[in-house]
């Protein structure tokens, strides 16, 4: 055919069976090629309908790092595509730390890539416009605000030249809610796998670009009707009545999260301190991660400790007014990862 091809990966799908997911070089479009194996032979005829396109958008983009983004402690349904799911040509992590990731935001679900500041959206320009780039925090300006620490604080620099690749998403309010409910007296690991738990037994099935099962989360609605230790089967503990009593809450319109969602910074945590099992520090991290209000600071062990090593005086939120959260990523980060880069 002359068509120069560079495939990206292969993987199996149980309802396509093996299948590889290639860039055609002269149309610069993402195809998967889709068959069957049989005894005998090595694939069966390709037909029309067994190749998919798979729409990509490129940007270039400065302080953006999936993987700090990824171990950043505030989504916990992205995740790295591992060697072991697929052998990957040309499109593996670089110098930079990066590669290639998963993401499911509410209902929705993206492929990601990055090489150095090259990153690939495998979504089209109208779904990047209307919602990645936005949940990202693309148009933020995250240099102009690391431009801003005080070169004087070894600490802080060197936290924000570590994870300055973080930015702060632009997630959904109720996935939020439930997330740091969970994320109580729990580490990311092992959230990420109750989170896991809650989406396959009741978020609804969805089907992505390869014809792959994931899992939307689920609405307020099929939590409601629970019993208050139905999600105990989830690993959830006795996080499962938080979970349970706030989705009833949310249902019988006792909680608006719309109008949560238009409160100033002090309103809204005033009234998420109201759910049950809500308190301070989940507060912040649902501000912060959900209703993007950067002031706020969520204060966890990690946070602690470093305060009282570094800040004693208390955190120079004056310096940082409105740009506390971003920081205070930074400094999660470094507290996670710091010691490790030593």
């Amino acid at each position: 055919m002359g068509e120069k091809i560079k495939i990206l990966r292969r993987s199996y799908c149980e309802k396509y069976g093996e299948q590889i997911l290639l860039t055609l070089k002269r149309e610069q479009k993402n195809v998967i090629l889709r068959w069957k194996r049989s005894k005998g032979a090595s694939c069966s005829l390709w037909t029309k309908d067994e190749v998919n396109f798979v729409e990509k958008t490129v940007k270039m983009l400065t302080d953006f790092d999936l993987g700090q983004i990824c171990d950043s402690g505030q989504c916990f349904r992205m995740e790295r595509i591992t060697e072991q799911e697929c052998d990957t040509y040309d499109a593996g992590p670089d110098e930079t730390g990066a590669g290639y990731y998963r993401v499911i935001a509410g209902r929705r679900y993206l492929e990601v890539m990055q090489q150095g500041e090259k990153v690939t959206f495998f979504c089209g320009e109208a779904e990047y416009e209307d919602f990645w780039k936005d949940y990202f925090d693309l148009e933020a300006d995250y240099g102009a605000w690391k431009a801003k620490i005080n070169p004087n604080d070894k600490y802080l620099t060197a936290a924000a030249a570590l994870g300055g690749g973080i930015r702060i998403l632009r997630q959904d309010l109720w996935e939020m809610i439930v997330s740091f409910l969970i994320s109580q007296q729990n580490h990311i690991a092992r959230i990420r796998r109750c989170i896991r738990n809650i989406c396959e037994k009741y978020g609804e099935p969805m089907t992505d670009f390869r014809g792959e099962t994931y899992y939307a989360f689920p609405r307020p609605e099929s939590l409601a009707s629970l019993e208050e230790n139905a999600l105990m089967e989830c690993n959830l503990g006795y996080r499962s009545k938080y979970v349970v009593r706030t989705a009833r809450s949310v249902v019988s319109g006792e909680v608006d999260l719309e109008q949560i969602r238009e409160m100033s910074y002090a309103k809204a945590r005033e009234e998420l301190l109201k759910l049950f099992g809500v308190g301070g520090k989940v507060a912040d991290c649902i501000c912060l991660f959900a209703l993007h209000h950067l002031q706020a600071f969520p204060i966890d062990t990690h946070i602690s400790q470093a305060l009282e090593r570094h800040y004693k005086r208390g955190f120079p939120n004056r310096r940082y007014q409105g740009i506390q959260g971003v920081m205070q990523q930074y400094i999660f980060y470094y507290e996670l990862f710091g010691k490790e880069m030593k």
